[in-house]
């Protein structure tokens, strides 16, 4: 089942009337693997692991952020379901869970951002120029 088929619905989703119900556990669900991509520190951490497996020192060495920060997200990020940790020694290495999918919404999001231009970046309610303002 999709996000825009619903549970009812044996009809694929493109082939459905305008206006028909939507699954809303599937939205929910989407929304909070979007919400996971929602931080600029996180994504910076899923796109490093694309490049292999790390430890923790070496996403604060190579992305400068925080110990803490890093750690943080890194448990959001295990929770979610988007990046594993397999002990070596003493150890923690993370990486993708899913790398090719996970790779892959990251080149459509490129792609969307792409067609929308600045749409996205100039959004009162989300866009990068509202970061350092406080949201109504």
């Amino acid at each position: 089942m999709t996000m825009t088929q619903h549970a009812t619905d044996p009809t694929p989703a493109g082939d459905r009337a305008a206006g028909a119900p939507v699954d809303a556990d599937a939205l929910a669900a989407a929304a909070s693997l979007f919400h996971g991509f929602s931080d600029p520190s996180r994504l910076a951490i899923l796109t490093h692991l694309a490049l292999g497996e790390h430890r923790v020192v070496d996403l604060v060495r190579h992305l400068g952020l925080a110990q803490s920060t890093v750690s943080q997200h890194l448990a959001c990020l295990r929770d979610c379901g988007l990046v594993e940790v397999r002990t070596q020694g003493r150890a923690s290495m993370h990486r993708l869970s899913h790398p090719e999918a996970l790779l892959g919404v990251l080149e459509s999001a490129e792609r969307l951002l792409g067609l929308t231009g600045s749409a996205v970046a100039l959004c009162p309610r989300y866009g990068v120029a509202t970061t350092a303002q406080v949201r109504p």
